[in-house]
């Protein structure tokens, strides 16, 4: 296995090597190199010794791994964007509801591929799902994430810049800045890539916030009408990974269950990631998957033998 992480977060699998060669697995079954994927990436990728590759990244990473992979028709795991809406019905519990669209938002910065990027709120229950996530949010503390915190910076200049430009984009195309939407003050946010933990109302589905990826803390929050219309808008995306639902209707949970184009979906619970459950992208956000039994099975080649024993 060849580990070529992200030029921006070399780090962790760094220090995941040095953990392989502590426990005394045989040098050259794990490698790793770092670089960037136009030319380490695609130098792996297109090599014809590489069987398998396995991606977490975005959907036109993966869309470029996928077309250099085809030279030698090596196996794919690719795990891509998404954009998890965060689907609020009118008779949910909504202190519950609020609770986990918080942390299922703004855990890691935002920064997970499954986190809660949209709130799609009944509108019979919105003014009141608004009011308390205004007021959870405002409790979340902002700072380094190795001390007693709730959430840490962001990835890059890079990445804070377009969070920073897609959030003033959607208030100029109509949407209410309710909370956030800037850098903390204070010395200790002078440096680094801060942002605050931040809130949108009067979104529109067609609005920058709905339509691209944030990877960041940021939330929009859009009004629905119900059940049909939540489904609609979720299922016309392509970037299918995951979805949460909070309603105490049974009948609702197990057709969204058929209906929903997703991944995963959440029911009445927060963001969660267990081992033993399949990951999985439908559409463009994935092909193949990880974890479980059905993941193990991605990085196996089978082999059929028969045999004549006369």
């Amino acid at each position: 296995m060849v580990i070529k992480p992200s030029e921006l977060t070399p780090v962790s699998a760094s220090e995941f090597c040095k953990i392989i060669e502590e426990v005394g697995l045989p040098k050259g079954v794990i490698s790793m190199v770092v670089g960037y994927g136009h030319n380490v990436g695609a130098a792996l990728v297109e090599n014809p010794i590489t069987k398998l590759i396995s991606m977490t990244g975005s959907t036109r990473a993966g869309q470029a791994i996928y077309k250099g992979a085809s030279q030698n028709v090596a196996g794919l795991v690719l795990e891509l964007g998404g954009k998890a809406p965060f689907i609020v019905l009118e008779d949910a519990n909504i202190d519950k509801a609020v609770e986990a669209a918080a942390i299922s938002r703004y855990a890691n910065c935002g920064q997970v591929c499954i986190c809660n990027e949209m709130v799609f709120v009944d509108s019979k229950v919105a003014d009141e799902f608004t009011e308390k996530l205004i007021k959870r949010v405002r409790k979340i503390k902002v700072g380094n994430p190795l001390t007693d915190v709730d959430m840490g910076p962001n990835l890059s200049p890079i990445a804070l810049k377009r969070i920073n430009e897609i959030v003033h984009e959607n208030v100029a195309q109509g949407a209410e800045l309710v909370l956030g939407g800037k850098r903390p003050e204070g010395a200790a946010f002078e440096k680094g890539n801060w942002y605050e933990p931040t809130i949108l109302t009067n979104v529109k589905p067609q609005h920058s916030t709905i339509q691209e990826e944030m990877f960041g803390p940021v939330l929009p929050i859009v009004k629905i009408n119900g059940y049909e219309q939540a489904k609609e808008l979720l299922n016309q995306r392509d970037d299918s990974l995951s979805a949460y639902l909070y309603t105490e209707n049974h009948k609702l949970i197990m057709r969204s269950i058929q209906e929903f184009q997703i991944g995963t979906i959440f029911v009445n619970k927060q963001i969660v990631g267990y081992i033993q459950g399949y990951h999985s992208g439908h559409k463009k956000a994935g092909i193949g998957g990880e974890d479980g039994i059905y993941g193990v099975e991605e990085y196996l080649q089978k082999r059929t033998i028969y045999m004549n024993y006369e």
